[in-house]
């Protein structure tokens, strides 16, 4: 499944618009009409990418957005500015304050989902939707197909958003609470050891194919995704 988006605007119109173009793309979308709206379902649980209006009722989104890139929890969370200033100093402002991408309004819905498809390349891969590659592992998230060397390998739902989260991330060590977090949400109360049970069944299920080695144990800090050898 692509990532979770958090629809942040006032206008029921524009809402509908940018909602029902993401979803018909594939993203799972919350909806939310103000700054506090948003705070409250950030809070209850992390999306994967942000489109936030400028113009809200009871906050600027633009303070919105900074408030969240001084957040350790939000720091790192992808975020559209979609709005109708168009002036290049509020461009500009907009950028400088953390927006990973500036839309403008009115806009083209395929436009605007090209945009979440390009920040999502750029700061999360695994949510966008799109087929994913590392050495001889390819990913289909909208078909939920895992080939290694063109062969098809079988895995259970929990293994294969562990997998695609790590293709996106190649040779980055996470500690099993980052993985949790990134993997099942920072919402979800799991213990870390749950971790260690599905890295081992993912292995097993790349292990008929030849390729459980590329799943690396890093002594003291957690696991890798690398095509070569352990060291």
């Amino acid at each position: 499944m692509a990532g979770a988006i958090l629809v942040v605007e006032d206008e029921p119109a524009i809402q509908e618009l940018v909602s029902f173009s993401c979803s018909s793309s594939g993203y799972k979308v919350r909806r939310a009409d103000s700054v506090r709206t948003a705070r409250e379902a950030i809070r209850q649980e992390l999306p994967d990418l942000v489109i936030l209006d400028w113009m809200l009722p009871d906050r600027p989104g633009i303070e919105l957005l900074r408030d969240l890139r001084r957040d350790e929890r939000t720091r790192g969370l992808p975020i559209i500015l979609l709005t109708a200033r168009s002036a290049e100093g509020d461009r500009v402002a907009g950028l400088d304050a953390g927006a990973d991408d500036y839309v403008v309004k009115p806009f083209s819905p395929r436009e605007l989902v090209s945009r979440v498809r390009a920040v999502f390349r750029r700061r999360a891969p695994q949510h966008s939707g799109e087929a994913l590659g590392y050495g001889p592992l390819n990913i289909d998230p909208a078909r939920h197909e895992v080939l290694v060397d063109g062969r098809p390998v079988k895995m259970g739902l929990a293994e294969f958003k562990l997998l695609k989260f790590m293709v996106g991330h190649p040779e980055r060590v996470f500690s099993r609470g980052q993985l949790l977090d990134n993997v099942w949400g920072d919402h979800v109360f799991i213990e870390e050891r749950t971790v260690d049970v599905h890295v081992l069944r993912l292995r097993k299920a790349l292990a008929a194919a030849g390729a459980q080695g590329l799943v690396q144990t890093v002594r003291g800090l957690g696991y890798r995704l690398s095509a070569r050898a352990e060291q």
